[in-house]
């Protein structure tokens, strides 16, 4: 185990030994905030006796799937804005523009469209995080520098050679960075639709709980979104050290 990872575990452990003791003492309401013994207690419960296994799968599925389908939009539509002075110049204050409106308000329309599914679900995220992905994956290659590009011209390197030796390499840690916020912004709008719509998953999880008044079941299922968030980022990494070292 690396220094900072165990950092990281000797300062959550604290966190959690004083937010114990804070619930305990009732300096914190019960209310507001369950013991973390309670949640993790719980959090074993719903394992045994809750649907907390599927809910975890559907949820961690429907970010993948929209994810996928972002970067498969994302990565062609930002490189053809990248290529194109004429397209970079037309649209991209539109997708900039795109990037900061709520499009999870759209989700009345996806229904309509797809009805109580999690196609609906997926769709809505796809859309949300393809925008960040465009974005970052134009910013990638406008920032490969031009003396690379040079290089390659100097050994007579072929187009499908530049981009795949130069190009590429050069823009991959922006493209992963995009990829990264396309993730967050499709687990964003997976939860927040399940939570909103009740088409399962941990975002309904989460609001079950909720009305049930089960304070610590429902920080459980907010807790198995945060394994969701580690997981995918984890991947992400994973397949950028992957990548770098072919």
């Amino acid at each position: 185990m690396s220094k900072h990872t165990l950092t990281g575990l000797v300062l959550v452990a604290l966190f959690v030994a004083l937010l114990e003791l804070l619930v305990a003492t009732e300096v914190i309401s019960r209310f507001l905030v369950a013991r973390p013994s309670d949640i993790f207690a719980e959090l074993l419960i719903m394992l045994r006796e809750e649907s907390l296994p599927a809910a975890f799968g559907i949820t961690f599925a429907s970010t993948f799937v929209a994810t996928a389908i972002a970067a498969g939009i994302g990565f062609p539509v930002g490189y053809a804005l990248h290529r194109s002075e004429l397209l970079g110049q037309a649209y991209g204050t539109f997708v900039a523009g795109l990037f900061s409106a709520p499009l999870i308000l759209l989700y009345p329309l996806f229904l309509v469209l797809f009805g109580r599914t999690v196609v609906t679900t997926v769709a809505i995220a796809a859309l949300t995080a393809s925008i960040p992905v465009i974005i970052s994956t134009k910013q990638a290659f406008d920032g490969v520098k031009s003396v690379f590009l040079k290089v390659g011209t100097s050994f007579s390197m072929s187009r499908p050679q530049v981009f795949l030796k130069i190009m590429l390499p050069s823009a991959l840690p922006t493209l992963f960075t995009g990829l990264r916020l396309g993730l967050i912004y499709a687990m964003i709008c997976v939860v927040a639709v399940e939570y909103l719509v009740n088409l399962g998953g941990l975002g309904f999880l989460v609001g079950e709980m909720y009305d049930r008044f089960n304070i610590a079941g429902m920080y459980a299922a907010i807790l198995a979104v945060v394994v969701v968030s580690v997981l995918f980022f984890d991947l992400t990494e994973r397949a950028e050290r992957w990548l770098r070292y072919l």
